[in-house]
Order: C-alpha cells, then sequence, then structure tokens
C-alpha cells in the first residue's frame, strides 16, 4: 500500500559504531588479562634478580621456601610468615620484604675471626631472637622456650641453647660461648685465625695450638653428595651448617673430596673425622681422595670415615654399622651422637685391573678400586640396565622404592631371557693361581664385604653348614656363584644359599669369548673378552657404629665368639 510508511533506517554510522564497540571489549577482555600477566611476570622476575642479587653479595646462605615446616616469624617485622627466606646457616627467616634490611642488621656465623685478639676459650654467644627449635628449653628457669605465637626468645647460633627474653641478663650476654654438646666436633673461628696467623709466620706446630680444645678434639669435616638416592643431601647440607662451623661443610658436585680434604691437613695428626652422606659411589670416591693424600705424603693427616647412607644399595654401610638407608628417620644431632660414639677399623681396598684380550691391544689396563665386591653376571646386567635407564632420565629415579622396583623389573625380565646363561663355558676361574672347576653357573660375585645386593648377607647364607664368617679387613676375598636372577631372589629372601666356590688373597677371571656384564661396587659395564685381576692394594680407616644392630649382626657376633672361645 501506498500509504504505508517503510521503517527508517539509523544511518549506517550508527552500526559500524556498535560493531567498534564490540571490536574494543573483545580487544580489552583478550588483551588486558595478558597484559596484567605479562605485567606479573615481570615483577615476579625482577623481584628474583633482586633476590638473586642480594643472594650473591651476602655472607648468609639465604634459600628461597614457599612453606616453612613450622610457625615462623620475620626477624625483622616480627609478622608471622609462610614462605620467605631462611639461612641455613645461622637459621635467620625473613619475609621476602625484609630481606635487604636483615641482611644488614644481623651478622652470620664468622668461619673465622678478623683478628686474632680473642683466644681459643674466650668466645662469646652469638644470640639471634625468635624461631627456636620446637622442644627447646631455657637454660636459666629450664622451661620451655618458643613457646608463644609471636617473635620471642633467642638461641646461640655455636652452642645452640636457648634462652627466653625475661631471662636474657646481662651476665648470660656476656657469657663465653663453650660450642655445646658437640664442642669436640666444631672447628672455632678463632682457631682458624690463630692457623692462618701461624702460616703468615711460617710456623706449622698445630699441636700446641690444638692441645688448649683438649684431647677428645675430633673435628669433623662433612662430605654430601646433593645428588645421591633420594635428594635428601641438600638439606642435609644445611642443618650440619647450623650445627657445625659452615667451612666444615662440602657439597661433593661443587667441591672434590681432594680438595675439601685439605682442610685436614689445618688440623692436628690423625685427629680429623669425616662423614660421607652418600652413597656406596660417593664412599668410593671420598676413599679414593684419601689415597691421593697418601701419594702426597699426608698421611698423618688421613682421616677416619664414616657414613650417611643416602643410596640405593648401601651395602658397606650396612656392613660398617650405618644401616642401609637414612631418610630422615633420626634427627642430624643424634647423627653426630653416634659419629662421637664410633669406633675405628680398618676396610681392605682392592685393584681390579681388566686387561682386554687380543694380539693387537695397545690399550692400557682398565684399573677399578673396588671396596664392596665385583660381580660378572644376572646382578651387573640388572645395574647395567638400571644405569642406562638412569642416565636418560635422571629426575625419575630419586626414590629409593622406586629404584628397587625397577632392579626387581629387570630381574623378573632375566628370569625369562637367561642372558648370562652357560658362564662356566665361558669364563675360567683361578683362586691364588689354582683353577677352579666351576658348575652350570650363570654368575660369579667376588666379595669384600658381608653384605651384598642391598642388605643380604650372601656368605654366610642361612644354612646349617658352618663357613668362617665374612671380614673386611682380613685380606680375604669371598667367591660365590649363583644360577640366575631367580637364584638371586631366592637368596635375598633367605629361601637358598649361593654355591660357595672358596676364599682367596688374589682372584682371576678369564673371559674366553662374547660380551658380558660386569660391574664394580655398583659401576657397570659391558665387557668383552678379558683378564680380570683382583689384588689387593691398601686398608682405608672407616668408623664402625654399634649401636644399630640387625639379628643378622647379632648372630654373626655371637658366631664370632664363639669361635674365639673354641680356639
Amino acid at each position: 500500500m501506498e500509504g504505508e510508511r517503510r521503517p527508517a533506517l539509523g544511518p549506517p554510522s550508527e552500526g559500524l559504531f556498535a560493531d567498534g564497540h564490540l571490536v574494543l571489549w573483545t580487544l580489552c577482555s583478550v588483551l588486558l588479562p595478558v597484559f596484567i600477566t605479562f605485567w606479573c611476570s615481570l615483577q615476579r622476575s625482577r623481584r628474583q634478580l633482586h633476590r638473586r642479587d642480594i643472594f650473591r653479595k651476602s655472607k648468609h646462605g639465604w634459600h628461597d621456601t614457599d612453606l616453612f615446616s613450622q610457625p615462623t616469624y620475620c626477624c625483622v617485622c616480627a609478622q608471622h610468615i609462610l614462605q620467605g627466606a631462611f639461612c641455613d646457616c645461622c637459621g635467620l627467616r625473613v619475609d621476602e620484604g625484609c630481606l635487604k634490611k636483615a641482611d644488614k642488621r644481623f651478622q652470620c656465623k664468622e668461619i673465622m675471626l678478623k683478628n686474632d685478639s680473642k683466644a681459643l676459650d674466650a668466645m662469646p654467644h652469638h644470640w639471634i631472637r625468635g624461631n627456636v627449635p620446637l622442644c627447646s628449653y631455657c637454660v636459666v628457669c629450664k622451661q620451655q622456650c618458643g613457646s608463644q605465637p609471636k617473635l620471642c626468645d633467642y638461641r646461640c647460633i655455636w652452642c645452640q641453647k636457648t634462652v627466653h627474653d625475661e631471662c636474657m641478663k646481662n651476665s648470660l650476654k656476656n657469657e663465653k660461648c663453650d660450642f655445646g654438646e658437640f664442642r669436640n666436633l666444631i672447628i672455632p673461628p678463632s682457631y682458624l685465625t690463630s692457623i692462618n696467623q701461624m702460616r703468615k709466620d711460617k710456623k706449622t706446630d698445630y699441636e700446641v695450638l690444638a692441645s688448649k680444645l683438649g684431647k677428645q678434639w675430633t673435628p669433623l669435616i662433612i662430605l654430601a653428595n646433593s645428588r645421591s638416592g633420594t635428594n635428601m643431601g641438600e638439606g642435609l647440607l644445611g642443618e650440619f651448617r647450623i650445627l657445625l662451623n659452615p667451612v666444615q661443610v662440602f657439597d661433593v658436585t661443587k667441591t672434590p673430596p681432594i680438595k675439601a680434604l685439605q682442610l685436614c691437613t689445618l688440623l692436628p695428626y690423625y685427629s680429623a673425622r669425616v662423614l660421607v652422606c652418600g652413597g656406596d659411589g660417593t664412599v668410593g670416591w671420598v676413599l679414593d681422595a684419601v689415597d691421593e693424600m697418601k701419594i702426597k705424603g699426608q698421611e698423618k693427616y688421613i682421616p677416619q670415615v664414616a657414613v650417611l647412607p643416602l643410596g640405593t644399595g648401601n651395602d658397606l654401610s650396612n656392613t660398617l654399622g650405618w644401616g642401609t638407608g637414612y631418610a630422615g628417620e633420626i634427627p642430624v644431632a643424634q647423627v653426630l651422637r653416634n659419629v662421637m660414639e664410633a669406633d675405628g677399623i680398618k676396610l681392605d681396598r682392592w685393584k681390579v685391573q681388566v686387561t682386554n684380550k687380543g694380539y693387537y691391544n695397545l690399550r692400557k689396563p682398565k684399573e677399578f678400586t673396588m671396596n664392596n665386591y665385583f660381580s660378572v653376571g644376572p646382578d651387573a646386567l640388572m645395574a647395567l640396565n638400571f644405569h642406562a635407564h638412569r642416565e636418560k632420565a635422571p629426575s625419575l629415579f630419586s626414590s629409593r622404592i622406586l629404584n628397587k622396583a625397577v632392579y626387581l623389573f629387570y630381574g623378573t625380565k632375566d628370569c625369562l631371557v637367561q642372558e648370562c646363561k652357560d658362564l662356566n663355558k665361558r669364563i675360567e676361574l683361578e683362586l691364588d693361581g689354582e683353577r677352579v672347576a666351576l658348575p652350570n653357573l650363570e654368575g660369579i660375585i667376588v666379595l669384600n664385604i658381608g653384605y651384598w645386593g642391598g642388605g643380604c648377607r650372601l656368605w654366610e647364607g642361612m644354612g646349617d653348614e658352618t663357613y668362617p664368617l665374612a671380614r673386611h679387613d682380613d685380606g680375604l676375598l669371598e667367591v660365590v656363584g649363583v644360577y640366575g636372577s631367580f637364584h638371586c631372589a631366592q637368596i635375598q629372601v633367605k629361601l637358598a644359599n649361593p654355591f660357595r666356590i672358596g676364599q682367596a688373597h688374589t682372584v682371576r677371571l678369564i673371559l674366553k669369548c662374547s660380551m658380558m656384564p660386569m660391574q664394580v661396587d655398583g659401576e657397570p659395564w659391558a665387557q668383552g673378552p678379558c683378564i680380570v685381576t683382583i689384588t689387593h692394594k691398601t686398608h682405608a680407616s672407616m668408623l664402625y657404629f654399634s649401636g644399630e644392630q640387625t639379628d643378622d649382626d647379632i648372630s654373626s657376633t655371637s658366631d664370632q665368639e664363639d669361635i674365639k672361645e673354641t680356639e
């Protein structure tokens, strides 16, 4: 109809304007979160760079933490904090915003005094306030400290004594610090200052200086591998730095043992002790460094070595009474007490020489040092497969239980495949120069210590037959055979005995053909035709702790006593 009018349409600019608003809001909704995220990450990176700069220049041993393990208060603002930074030398704990103030205001442990004005017995306490250890008691009133929900009470970072705020008197502030329970293990800062002055004067009579510290003074050096076993080494380093002088604590992944052990040359003759925190491989590394000290003519400074087991097998530490593995079940302070109570013993160390066969072989023989055992056969094959996969993905093998499960998997696989069968046809064995006839074996194990395979007493077994007990200081090796991976598993659960071949001072194996897996102290490789010769190398001074004994240890000890009585 002509009279009807069509609705008027708005100008085209209004539609474009609406579309422009929509595009603008869409861009804002997308770009604004991106911008905020970018800005936050930029600020976070700036804070991290600023914090790292403070850490690098500071004399404190600052470390970041996302969550403190106990109620914690900032030492500057006294506010309750959940995350921040802590010093693993003196124990200070601060919020991120107060880090710079704390670094300027509070002094960390002095590993060496600035001057020689203080005598060895005249060092005052170094008190810091707040965050005292749980279940600590005041040295004055004997009541519990740190029980109030605030920054309160004091702790001496050297002797670890704690005292209430109201019990802190002027006389206590000026009191001399005796370094507390572990005074016989700590190297006092004043001692190092005096040593430094003596070296400037070209004097080396350290015995006179050490006599002031008493005859019971046996300074302890900590050598920890932060990558061993369950990766507990990093935390242990901090706990030892709090209880001892930080100069005594080393991470062997950053400072090689041969350099760390040079601290022994600043101590009196035959006085130093070393605690190795790591697996059997780390212990062997440290003992090799001790042998280098002997080559340099530093026999008088050779330390006695204790072990805190962090690895997977830990057969050497088990033999020496330190247990099969440390998982934090006892406090670090108790570990130091165990070291003080330990007794010195000798450990045989053996040279394993592998000479490749062939007329045109110009390579030098490979040499290894053996502390625990040498083997060829299924257990070496399991170790070889395990190490091959751990090198590809080391982060997946940080659990001791998982590592043993992987060993179990490869042992089960070998039960089906039997890659090492007919070993007696491929190899010849000589004990002290005499050829030994072998049955149909799949593996041969040469033992220096009592334990094998993560805690199994291989030589003594579980039968009624009497065998001379295995010793680690008699210059003899125990040689046994196994019939396969399933036989190894039966031995570990005490359902079978190994085939005992004999004892000898020298062992010689001749691999006539094919490739076979071999290992020395858990370090495996694939070996072609060769001659393996095992001879005595030297002795190592170790520390034996008799406080924790298993049933097998007690029965073995009683058997040794019975043998002595009959003799």
